[in-house]
């Protein structure tokens, strides 16, 4: 098939990622359908812009398929052979011109280009092993077909009707059929072998036996040229043939007459159309963005929709996240239907259909001749509160007065239709809704006219319940409007360069602003109570709600803003516009954090209510794309943008999701991303606790309690097979210990150090008494156990082993700890346990009782400065407390 490249994206290495797209289904490329013998199951593939998708037939489900089958796909002269959905194993160059008909041929695949030069390629090798270049006024090559049974031969239509039979392998023109005087738009091979459908320019469908040169019947369609040709292999004699109007039509091979019609089963041409061998299923696809799987299991020999995937047919214009779970994202298209497209899987994607005035008879003239169908929508708000009771989202449409509402819930558009009373019998010309809102609670809908008029309508009723203004609540039109959180407020803004402050219950005037400049749209949000308003003059103010003053300006873009969105957390602002960029900007530092560049302009974009992904809407691109914030799972510098920064040109991503591969590279480079390392102590008159936890020092003097409470009741019992362990050290920090060497020629003289061992604690305090560092039993005591750290300190008295200057060496180390203040909080437990068990040693001995002396006045020192600190603070809250409260 003659396909677009394989997709990439990525992220300009700062806020935003590219992750993947969404609502991206079907081009006008024929689809191919392929059985995996392994798996036992037919997938289907579809070109959709740069990538190739990969669904399987029996849930329609986008895969990736682990087999070396190849796929060909085509872009310019160039194409490509893709192997298990993603990596591209072969490159084919060689054409002058686009590429457009692709055949595989056993271990050969054959391309024709518009400049009709036919090469045939051997797959492995990447070589060409034939060209042939043809006379494009006698034939031009438009269809091409490997006949069955056939072998090394091809069959190829012109656009001037005649038919050639080739031999590849030598090379050679067996014969050529004079054809019907109409171009040839398709060939397929029927089940009957030598038989060939052949579709023309002028509807004919031609049924040709190539071996005797003998035409068997003859069909005719009225709907154009035909497309598409498939045939039934499930024991029916059926050929269904596809029209540039999307419609199907079902011709009985046996009776020569026309079974049933199809109409509108693709809003545009029937792109690709296969029956699957053995079972009565088709499979279409379209350039409307939609492939659907129908089937043959009622009376009629109609089919019926079995299995979709359908995105919008006409590039969206508004987007905006369903819910507070952001996993649904609503999405309101040129087309005038209106989708959710779900974040986690495509089976959760609903479309709620198209607008329209009457829906039954909108059913009844169909969708060619519906004239009931209403414009596009222009913009649209949603809220959860309420969904499962009456509607939930309320919709205006391009230039039109009467706004509608829509049912999330039944997938539909809703009962009510929303426009002032005066309007309800003749429709005005000049008068449209422009912005609309919904409160929280879903009760209320606020609507507002391009008359400078704003009503306020009941979601559950529709009824008409009041307007803001005596006739009309601006001179203008209205450019945007937005209820507060509470249902306290309502906020309008309109075209002469005011915004109005409303009461939303008495709908009296409260304040107004006058602005700058003409406000193109406006974008609360309620948690913070800040306003975003976007000008005319392409700037951006943030305005306060509460204090009704502006407290940020932004500007810096270059052409129209398109749309504006915030953080879940209010800190950001993101906005896009025609000038292809989009930008971050940090509320509390008034700063540009963010820009990248988009070869198109985004339309419309929305933040995910739980901050994780960014969703934008481009200017002719039917996708919905996302973003993920690198902040969350990735060091992002957030600083300031300086005033030249130029922003670099990103790829839009494709559908499968992508890695965040440019991070370590963006790290090495950018000075700004160095990982911060926390000093042991920021300043010497600070007083620094250690990082241990709680369990490691806090229970040091209760330790005997704890172990009369810990006692086993029974003594624990040998297992009569110990199981293996490698043997470790005792310790918090797991160590294996080194094995013993055995040593044949045993000694019979005591070593008299053995029965005195020394530990490493007391070795390290022995040294640091000579060079006066204490950093290294320090940290050996850190690492141990409150059990442990007890065991240390009892071993430092003479009668367990130790000796006096070991223990004046540990109050020294103390008086080092108290003096450098860091380790605080674990000096006090220390000495405390210290002198808990050498209380009696202490007193009377001179030397550890005059370093004991020194001790405390060290620590009252520090209690008295620590006390005064305290006292400072605490005034400083009672002061606070009383003059405020």
């Amino acid at each position: 098939m003659a396909a677009g490249g394989g997709g990439g994206g990525g992220g300009s290495g700062g806020l935003f990622a590219g992750f993947r797209a969404l609502g991206r289904y079907s081009g006008h490329v024929p689809h191919v359908l392929r059985y995996h013998g392994r798996h036992r199951e037919f997938y289907v593939a579809t070109a959709v812009g740069r990538s190739v998708h990969t669904y399987n037939v029996k849930k329609l489900g986008i895969v990736a398929v682990t087999d070396r089958m190849l796929i060909f796909a085509s872009y310019g002269d160039v194409f490509h052979a893709v192997a298990r959905n993603k990596e591209v194993v072969h490159t084919y160059k060689g054409h002058k011109a686009r590429i457009h008909l692709l055949q595989p041929f056993g271990d050969h695949v054959i391309s024709v280009d518009v400049a009709n030069v036919l090469i045939v390629w051997d797959i492995q090798s990447e070589e060409e092993y034939l060209q042939v270049v043809f006379d494009k006024a006698t034939f031009a090559v438009s269809a091409i077909l490997h006949p069955s049974t056939y072998l090394n031969k091809i069959l190829l239509g012109s656009e001037q009707g005649g038919l050639q039979l080739w031999n590849i392998r030598s090379n050679k023109l067996l014969y050529s059929f004079p054809g019907w005087g109409l171009g040839v738009t398709t060939l397929e091979q029927a089940p009957a072998v030598d038989v060939v459908a052949v579709g023309l320019v002028s509807g004919h469908i031609i049924v040709h036996n190539i071996k005797f040169d003998e035409t068997l019947m003859k069909f005719q369609q009225d709907w154009g040229p035909i497309t598409a040709i498939s045939f039934r292999t499930d024991g029916h004699p059926v050929m269904a043939a596809g029209s540039p109007v999307g419609h199907i039509a079902l011709w009985d091979l046996e009776e020569k007459k026309l079974i049933s019609q199809m109409r509108n089963a693709h809003s545009t041409a029937i792109a690709g159309m296969s029956f699957v061998p053995g079972e009565p299923l088709l499979i279409t696809n379209g350039a409307d963005n939609a492939i659907r799987v129908w089937i043959f299991d009622g009376p009629g020999g109609t089919g019926r929709v079995l299995r979709s995937r359908m995105g919008h047919s006409a590039p969206p214009t508004k987007i905006r996240y369903h819910g507070q779970n952001g996993e649904q994202i609503l999405s309101a298209g040129q087309d005038g239907t209106l989708q959710s497209f779900s974040t986690v899987h495509e089976r959760f994607n609903k479309s709620l259909g198209r607008g329209s005035i009457n829906k039954k008879k909108s059913k009844k003239k169909g969708l060619q001749h519906d004239t009931m169908a209403l414009p596009p929508i222009t913009a649209f708000a949603s809220e959860v509160a309420h969904q499962s009771d009456w509607d939930g989202i309320v919709a205006c449409h391009q230039g039109y007065i009467t706004c509608t509402t829509w049912n999330y819930q039944k997938t539909s558009m809703g009962i009510h239709k929303l426009r002032p009373e005066e309007f309800s019998k003749n429709k005005p010309v000049d008068i449209y809704a422009t912005a609309v809102d919904i409160t929280s609670c879903g009760n209320f809908a606020v609507i507002g006219m391009s008359t400078g008029r704003v009503d306020v309508y009941n979601m559950q009723s529709g009824l008409h319940r009041g307007c803001y203004g005596k006739e009309r609540a601006h001179e203008g039109s209205i450019r945007g409007l937005a209820v507060d959180g509470l249902n306290q407020l309502t906020i309008t803004a309109g075209s002469e360069g005011l915004i109005k402050f409303w009461k939303f219950k008495t709908k009296d005037l409260v304040h107004s602003v006058d602005l700058p400049s003409s406000p193109s749209g406006i974008l609360l949000h309620r948690d913070s109570g800040i306003l975003g308003i976007a000008f005319d003059d392409f700037s951006i103010s943030v305005f306060d709600i509460e204090t009704r003053k502006i407290v940020r300006k932004f500007s810096g873009h270059h052409g129209r803003i398109n749309d504006m969105t915030f953080s879940p957390d209010g800190r950001w602002l993101i906005t896009s516009s025609m000038d292809c960029t989009i930008k971050t900007w940090d509320l509390p530092s008034g700063c540009l954090i963010d820009c990248f560049l988009l070869d198109s302009a985004a339309v419309s974009l929305t933040m995910s209510p739980t901050g994780d992904f960014l969703a934008t809407a481009h200017v002719d691109d039917l996708g919905i794309y996302l973003w993920s914030n690198r902040s969350l799972y990735s060091l992002v510098s957030l600083r300031p943008l300086p005033a030249d920064y130029e922003p670099s040109m990103v790829i839009l991503p494709g559908t499968c999701p992508l890695e965040d591969v440019d991070v370590a590279e963006g790290e090495e480079t950018c000075d700004e991303m160095i990982e911060y390392d926390s000093p042991e102590q920021l300043g010497e008159q600070l007083v620094t606790l250690s990082s241990l936890p709680e369990s490691r020092w806090k229970n040091l003097l209760n330790l005997d309690i704890i172990k009369k409470k810990n006692k086993p009741r029974e003594p624990p019992k040998v297992p009569t097979s110990a199981p293996f362990f490698i043997p470790t050290v005792p310790g918090l920090i797991p160590r294996y210990a080194a094995p013993e060497q055995e040593n044949d020629a045993q000694s019979k003289v005591v070593n008299i150090g053995v029965l005195a061992q020394k530990s490493d604690f007391y070795i390290h305090l022995e040294e640091a008494l000579r060079t006066n560092k204490y950093a290294a039993p320090l940290n050996m005591l850190k690492d141990l156990g409150p059990s442990n750290i007890e065991i240390e300190l009892r071993s430092l008295a003479p009668e367990g082993g130790g000796s006096v200057e070991v223990m004046l060496s540990f109050l020294r180390m103390i008086g080092m700890m108290l003096n450098k203040k860091y380790n605080f909080e674990l000096a006090q437990a220390y000495l405390a346990l210290y002198l808990k068990l050498h209380l009696k040693i202490v007193s009377s001995e001179p030397s550890l009782l005059e370093e004991v002396s020194r001790l405390s006045t060290q620590l009252e020192e520090t209690w008295i400065h620590l006390r005064t600190l305290f006292n400072q603070s605490l005034c400083v809250l009672t002061y606070m407390k009383s003059a405020l409260l």
